[in-house]
């Protein structure tokens, strides 16, 4: 194609040729970075492909590979193949979710763990500080837990499922503190994850963060679609997976069982690790009929487990149980000790006479049933079709109307008095035209309070 003919020609992109300045590959990178982060470029952009952009900029095929893959790597761009390259949902914009107390707007965003129940865990703590070996657990021993409290954490595990020994559990600081122990231990900067088209946010940051690539699959009411899968993975190099099979934030969906070992086949002939992140395992194990067994009982040498504890137990113990096969043990048990130190034996004793005594079985009871009672009243005010997802989630997943700009619906409702997240936050993948929100309903300080929110939030869509 002759040099300068693209003047005129439509691009959804196209630097300024003047700005570029050696190595190329790093100018071009800078000036496409820069222009998402000021919004001349918007989330879903198919960027020019790279041979087409190279004859416009007048330079070989090569640089604009190495200018792209640098924009990938920081997690501003990504590939699908046979589709093209596209700005990432949430380049420009951190999308990290965490409570925010400087408001007092009613919260519809944060998933807390209805706290109603911390008095139970207050009282405990009481129990934890008579016990006569208090100091032992203020010092830098047992670094992945003490034996007495990882073989509670496996008693606590047994319910959903998990059959382990010691040697291969270890106590951490939170299930987030888990997953960055995960990939700080078993993935490299450039490598790929397969997960869900729309999950947790922070996990999205988490990956950014570390430089790794997040390659997003369809699903449907029963989890992450196996053909879809499979297609990736015969396309292109992926590492892992990740996925919450018990209740998937934000969408609420179950894997079923039979999903599981559709899935599990893929994973282990394309060898991906897979991070099954079960903090809802607890609402699940023993009550919902299709709930049989997590994915790690399938793929336990490929399989790193977690089972955090601040949705079931108390949220401010921050505390976690990671299990994981033998092929994994070293290269964990050194990203703890890098990133963690240690986790502190003292929260990790509170959880375990909880466990132990049996008033975490009580604290579960409780919010179960509070639970329940926040689910029926989000009924009433936004009647659930099927498929609904986990009956007794602690967020529900609302589709609304595809035109409402999503910053501007947040902000709207911040100003009449309500927090709560629009569904692109969560988008790992390209923009679809199906939007939702996420309505948590276990951070207001009342069922009370739940209902007034709820309401607002009603009449504000209904307006619309």
């Amino acid at each position: 194609m002759p040099v300068n003919s693209f003047d005129n020609y439509p691009m959804s992109w196209k630097p300024d040729k003047k700005a570029l300045k050696r190595p190329f590959y790093y100018s071009i990178a800078s000036l496409l970075e820069q222009d998402i982060i000021e919004g001349f470029l918007a989330p879903g952009t198919k960027l020019p492909p790279q041979r087409e952009l190279a004859d416009f900029l007048d330079l070989n095929f090569t640089t604009i590979t190495r200018a792209y893959k640098l924009c990938e790597f920081k997690g501003l761009i990504y590939a699908v193949t046979g589709r093209g390259t596209f700005v990432a949902p949430n380049a420009a914009r951190s999308i990290t979710i965490s409570t925010d107390k400087s408001t007092n707007n009613i919260d519809l965003g944060f998933v807390a763990s209805f706290e109603q129940t911390n008095n139970i865990v207050a009282e405990n703590i009481k129990t934890v500080s008579d016990k006569s070996y208090l100091d032992q657990l203020l010092n830098y021993n047992d670094p992945t837990g003490i034996p007495h409290q990882k073989k509670a954490g496996l008693n606590w595990m047994e319910s959903f499922g998990i059959n382990a020994d010691t040697e291969h559990v270890a106590i951490v600081s939170g299930a987030q503190n888990a997953l960055a122990i995960t990939l700080t231990a078993l993935f490299k900067p450039g490598n790929r994850i397969a997960i869900d088209l729309h999950t947790y946010s922070n996990f999205i940051e988490l990956a950014k963060l570390l430089h790794i690539q997040l390659v997003p699959i369809p699903g449907d009411q029963f989890g992450m679609l196996p053909d879809e899968l499979e297609k990736q993975c015969s396309q292109t190099k992926i590492h892992g997976i990740f996925l919450m099979p018990s209740c998937s934030n934000p969408t609420t969906v179950m894997i079923s069982d039979f999903r599981k070992h559709e899935l599990a086949a893929i994973i282990r002939k394309y060898r991906l690790i897979l991070i099954e992140d079960d903090i809802h395992a607890f609402l699940t194990a023993g009550i919902i009929s299709d709930y049989h067994q997590p994915m790690f009982n399938l793929l336990p040498d490929q399989t790193v487990y977690i089972c955090g504890t601040s949705k079931c137990i108390c949220s401010g113990l921050r505390v976690a149980f990671m299990v994981y096969g033998d092929a994994f043990r070293e290269s964990i048990l050194q990203a703890i000790f890098k990133i963690n130190v240690k986790t502190s034996s003292l929260d990790a004793e509170i959880i375990t006479e909880l466990i132990l005594s049996g008033k975490a079985h009580e604290i579960v009871s409780q919010k179960k049933q509070l639970a329940q009672a926040a689910n029926d009243i989000y009924s009433e005010y936004f009647p659930i079709g099927n498929p609904m997802g986990h009956p007794f989630s602690f967020y529900r997943w609302l589709s609304i109307q595809e035109h409402i700009d999503p910053l501007q619906l947040e902000t709207d409702l911040r100003k009449k008095g309500i927090r709560i997240f629009h569904s692109d936050r969560f988008l790992s993948g390209p923009t679809i035209p199906n939007k939702y929100l996420r309505v948590s309903l276990s951070s207001t300080n009342s069922l009370d309070e739940l209902k007034i929110g709820l309401e607002t939030l009603k009449n504000y869509l209904d307006s619309l």
